[in-house]
């Protein structure tokens, strides 16, 4: 691992570099905070799909994709006198020890969830009028999932949350429950409601069983993908294509990508 020194060098030589690059580079140039969020977001969702591959090298450089995209939005704010990147990396530290009071002040936490209710009522205090409520800090923006566990993680730091994860799965079998008269009664938009009602109580049970349900979805979905991909090459290597087997020959291919796919 680097030395603090050799840690501030790279980084200033990153800070200089971006400095070059926006001066002397026609794309860098034209960039402004708009034109890269969008890449800033394909960037993140790489991040995470090498996260999800647990492939290090990849994360790493996608970890310094997103820190170049930071200096460079510092460096575009600084261009009209807005902050810079010493702006923002102060701003953090502020926040950093505001919201860690049981670090590096007085309060005790002896939990994460201690942690988590010491953060959202800190968060509040911070916004004063400002914030009109817990879950204003909710991007509308997030992916739907993440969505949803953000707003219960919020509303859970304030104390309105289930004892047990016990608890939290008889509810998910009353939305079950409920999910299942109204597929009956043939509703599109009541089935729509029921079953969004379904996804939100497993969120939540998952929180309780300390899993991230986008992590698990992306699994997977990735799973699905390669014995999918393994079904196709196994039928071609018979002379076969899938579109042309029937259910019951799919699912022998299938039986062998679930065990060379776990």
């Amino acid at each position: 691992m680097n030395s603090i020194e050799n840690k501030k060098k790279s980084f200033e030589k990153l800070i200089d570099l971006i400095d070059s690059i926006r001066e002397k580079c026609p794309w860098d140039k034209e960039q402004t905070f708009e034109s890269l969020s969008h890449l800033t977001i394909e960037e993140t969702f790489e991040l995470f799909e090498a996260i999800i591959n647990n492939n290090k090298d990849e994360i790493k450089s996608e970890l310094g994709d997103l820190l170049m995209h930071i200096i460079l939005y510092s460096k575009i704010a600084s261009e009209k006198q807005s902050f810079d990147i010493g702006d923002v990396i102060e701003t953090v530290i502020k926040k950093i020890i505001s919201r860690h009071p049981h670090v590096f002040g007085n309060i005790k936490a002896n939990t994460s969830n201690d942690v988590k209710k010491i953060w959202e009522t800190t968060k509040i205090k911070e916004n004063g009028n400002n914030c009109k409520s817990v879950l204003s800090g909710v991007p509308k923006s997030l992916p739907s999932i993440i969505k949803a566990y953000r707003i219960q993680e919020k509303a859970a730091g304030v104390g309105f949350e289930w004892k047990t994860k016990e608890d939290v799965w008889k509810k998910v079998i009353e939305e079950l429950d409920e999910f299942k008269k109204e597929v009956k009664t043939g509703n599109k938009l009541s089935i729509e409601k029921e079953f969004g009602d379904v996804i939100f109580s497993l969120i939540n049970y998952s929180r309780f069983l300390k899993i991230n349900p986008e992590l698990s979805i992306q699994r997977t979905n990735k799973k699905f993908i390669e014995r999918f991909k393994f079904m196709e090459k196994e039928a071609i290597k018979n002379n076969e294509e899938l579109i042309d087997l029937n259910l019951n020959k799919m699912e022998e291919y299938w039986k062998l990508s679930k065990r060379k796919y776990n």
